[in-house]
């Protein structure tokens, strides 16, 4: 079943309960706000852990990923995104979450809409999920390289 409700980290949710969703709202919450503590609650520490995107390529461990959050969040654009149209395939002790996001990137006068197909994959570790692997990909290439060049110049 398609889920067309945006998540945006602004739900109410419980996170003690190990609800797939209440761990992506904690993921969009700790993005939209920059909180690179909540980040790194909602990630797996181990090197297991990777993520591809568009922006930092492929990197494997905690330690690397939080490097590309922290410079997103340190930049001075603000970037914005939201998860829609996904659905959640759950398989007791791991879910995969495959959707959407949309969203902007925005620096000075510079506002990019972005488009971006998105999986998550979360383990669950001691009753919660911890995100141990994430993938996002840009399909339009004009969209992925002005979007590329405008974080490079942040």
């Amino acid at each position: 079943m398609i889920i067309h409700e945006a998540i945006n980290g602004l739900e109410t949710t419980d996170l003690s309960l190990p609800d797939p969703r209440s761990a992506l709202s904690e993921f969009y919450r700790a993005f939209n706000q920059a909180d690179i503590a909540l980040m790194s609650n909602n990630w797996e520490k181990t090197e297991e852990a990777s993520m591809s995107n568009p922006l930092g390529g492929v990197k494997r461990g905690w330690d690397q990923i939080r490097q590309v959050y922290e410079r997103i969040f340190g930049g001075s654009a603000r970037v914005y995104v939201e998860f829609y149209d996904y659905t959640i395939h759950h398989s007791g002790v791991m879910f995969v979450a495959v959707g959407h996001e949309r969203g902007y990137f925005q620096q000075d006068e510079n506002k990019i809409t972005l488009s971006i197909r998105t999986s998550r994959t979360y383990r669950l570790a001691s009753d919660q999920w911890r995100q141990i692997h994430h993938h996002g990909s840009i399909d339009n290439p004009a969209l992925l390289e002005q979007y590329q060049r405008a974080v490079q110049n942040s």
